[in-house]
Parts: structure tokens; sequence; C-alpha cells
């Protein structure tokens, strides 16, 4: 008896998120054959379908890491992707708002690191802002102009369309229960057909983490799930707002804060909070795995962030259970918005990598794995372990960087190929 032969890849990425799929292009772009693994019914089902879908600027991040260069790379080629294949989008500029002083130093450290980044910023009064958004209020203002609107689920969808269509093949409904390094290649066990790579790529979100664990590497850290929801405007206080304003973010936490955005469909939507998930995949109060929230809450980190910050996610719960609390937050910046005004608009959660002090992890994280012989070519594994926002930005670059990292080569950005 003859058994079918085991399909055969130079490269697997587990994952069908938008970085797996950026990855994948990036491969199947330099000549090498690709799967992509994923293990729900569709692509771009968690992070990247639920998010305020912004183009971010870059503007944020620290100067020479991976976020700051990536993310501005990003920016303009997530634009022009979306311009190449008749996306929606818009590049409508931005408003980061400072409502009190002790936010003015904050927001000059913005400026700071938006000018080294080569990201552009203007500095605004109070008559300026409102020349941009009449219904804000603030004692100061950033305006950055780079910073837009799409749909990444849309992008996430072409692309994996453009992956398939350049040989590439996407497996769905298929789990990744482990990986095993061999010398010369690697056995992807899955809940169905097992697949061989030279080499794989975990861009695996929410369950990052258990993939490293599973396949014998040690990530470092925890994917803590932090649920993020949206308030959609009414339509009276839809007409309050232009485009997107921020608040000028705590730099203690990675988030940005509740910001009103103006999607792609014409909705405004406020949001997100940010309180722990109760599921890796918790979009609810509702959805609940208690050995999930057991090991979030037993793990040193989280208990060690908790001690640190527990005023501060007692006031996002706070905000999650009680739409005054949201209301008046919003108000800060937008104090012609009333509760009446809000409703429930869909949530993301967040794969958030927390180390065992209880550090939050700011940049993107990789971690590799070298080949049983020791060699970082033939039976290696690149785990990606922290890429939350603005990854999905950043996505096309973040895919040459991997394959970068696997082989050395490196290709040109699509606008540029």
């Amino acid at each position: 008896m003859t058994f079918p032969a085991t399909p055969k890849f130079d490269v697997v990425v587990v994952g069908g998120g938008i970085v797996g799929l950026a990855t994948a292009h990036a491969v199947v772009r330099s000549g090498r054959s690709v799967a992509v693994v994923e293990r729900e019914q569709r692509l771009a089902t968690h992070q990247t379908g639920n998010n305020s879908n912004v183009i971010h600027s870059g503007l944020y991040y620290a100067p020479g890491g991976l976020k700051a260069r990536l993310a501005v790379a990003g920016c303009a080629e997530t634009v022009a992707f979306c311009r190449e294949h008749d996306l929606p989008h818009e590049v409508t500029g931005k408003l980061v708002v400072a409502t009190e002083p002790e936010e003015l130093p904050r927001m000059a450290e913005l400026a700071r690191r938006g000018a080294a980044n080569g990201v552009e910023a203007h500095e605004l009064d109070p008559a300026g802002m409102r020349e941009r958004e009449p219904h804000v209020r603030g004692i100061a203002a950033l305006y950055v102009p780079s910073t837009g609107i799409c749909d990444y689920r849309l992008v996430a969808e072409k692309i994996g369309e453009l992956v398939a269509k350049e040989g590439g093949e996407i497996h769905l409904g298929t789990s990744v229960l482990r990986l095993v390094r061999r010398r010369e290649d690697v056995v992807v066990r899955t809940d169905g057909t097992d697949l061989l790579a030279k080499q794989v790529v975990v861009c695996a979100g929410l369950r990052c983490d258990e993939v490293a664990r599973a396949s014998g590497a040690d990530p470092g850290i925890r994917i803590i799930p932090f649920r993020g929801e949206y308030s959609g405007f009414s339509d009276r206080a839809s007409q309050l707002v232009k485009g997107l304003i921020y608040p000028v973010p705590d730099p203690a936490f990675p988030f940005l804060g509740v910001h009103a955005t103006r999607g792609i469909d014409g909705h405004v939507h406020a949001g997100p909070n940010a309180v722990l998930a109760l599921a890796r995949e918790g979009y609810s109060w509702g959805t609940i795995r208690p050995k999930e929230l057991v090991q979030s809450l037993a793990y040193p980190g989280m208990l060690r962030l908790a001690r640190q910050h527990w005023r501060y996610g007692l006031g996002e719960v706070h905000r999650s259970l009680s739409k005054k609390a949201m209301v008046e937050q919003i108000q800060r910046m937008l104090p012609d918005v009333r509760a009446e005004d809000l409703s429930p608009a869909g949530a993301g959660v967040r794969a958030q990598a927390v180390k065992p002090d209880g550090s939050l992890v700011d940049d993107f994280l990789f971690v590799e794995q070298a080949g049983v012989g020791g060699t970082r070519g033939a039976g290696s594994v690149l785990h990606v372990l922290n890429a939350p926002s603005p990854a999905a930005t950043a996505a096309l670059p973040i895919g040459r960087e991997i394959l970068e990292r696997l082989t050395g080569e490196r290709i040109a950005p699509l606008s540029a190929a």
C-alpha cells in the first residue's frame, strides 16, 4: 500500500491574520513555495478583523525601534496598496488633543518622536484645532496629516488572494498542534494533514505563546488578552466628528486611549477601552473559559501588572460596565456627546505580551529557534510573539522583515517592485 506524500513547502506560515498573510506574500514574491495554515474558517478573524481600522502614522513609537521603522513605512505602503487594488480607504489626518496642562510635556514628547521618525506633525492652538474639528475641546493639539482609515479585513483578504494567485496555498479550518524541528525541515503537526517545511513562521496572535511552548521554545512572555470595546455614535453625535480625534496617551501603557474615529463606512465610533478578557477570544463579558482565565490570573507577570496598575484597570472596567463613565471619558475631548448617543459597536481582543516581571512588551517581538543542527536556515522556526497595533498598518514591511530574517534576502516594497 502506498500513502500520499506529505506536502512540502519552503515556508509554512501559522496564522491567517494580516501579518501572516503579508509574510506569506513576501515569501511567494521571493520565488519560494509557501502555505498558510489558519484554524478559523475565514482569514483575518481576530485582531485583524476587529480593530479601529486606523492607518497609523508612526508618531508614537520610540525612535529606532521596530514599530517606529515599520509603521512609518507601512503607513505609506498600506495607502498605496489600497489605491492599487481599489480598496476603500481615506487619508484623513488626525488630531492628538491635550485637554489638561500636565499632558503638554507628553504631547511635546510625541512631537519629538514624530520628528525623529520622519512623521509630519503640526502643533495647533485651540483656534487651529477647531478649524480641523469644530466640536473638539482642548488646550493644544498635534495634527498628523498622514494618518488614515481603511478596512483591514479587506486588505488581508486581498493579500490572501494574491498569495493564492502567485502559487501559495491557504489551509483554512486547520489547527496547528505543534512543530517538530528536524535537521533539514520542520514537521507541522495539525489536526488534519501534516505539512513539511524548510522553515516555519508562527504568526498565531492570541495563541502564539501556546504554539511556541508546544514546539519546545521558551517564549519568555505570556499573552494576556485585553478586550477593547467600541461605542458607536448616534447620527446626531456623528456630526460632531469630521475625522480622527485622539487623546494624548498615557506613556505607562501601550494603549492609545479612547479615541473617536469616522470609519470608512461613514459611521463614527469611540474606543477602545482595555479590560482583561475572560478568554483568549473573549469578545464579551459572557465569553468565559475558566482554564484560560486562571492561566492569565495566575501568571506572575499579570499579578505584578495588576498590583502596579490596579487603579487604571478598575477605571477601564468601570467604563466597560457604565455608559455614563464611558461618555465622561469621551466628553473630555467632545463635550457635546451624551450618554444616549452611545451604543455597543463590537469589540476586539489585543494579544499583549507580558513579561514575568509585569512589564508590557512595547515593541514587536521575534524569537527564533534554530534548526536541530544549530543552523539558522533549514529546520528553523521564527515566532512572532508581540504584534498588536500598529501591526496591521506595518504588515507589509513586517512580512519583508521576516523574510530577511529567514533567508537573508531583501525584497523591494510592492510600490517599488
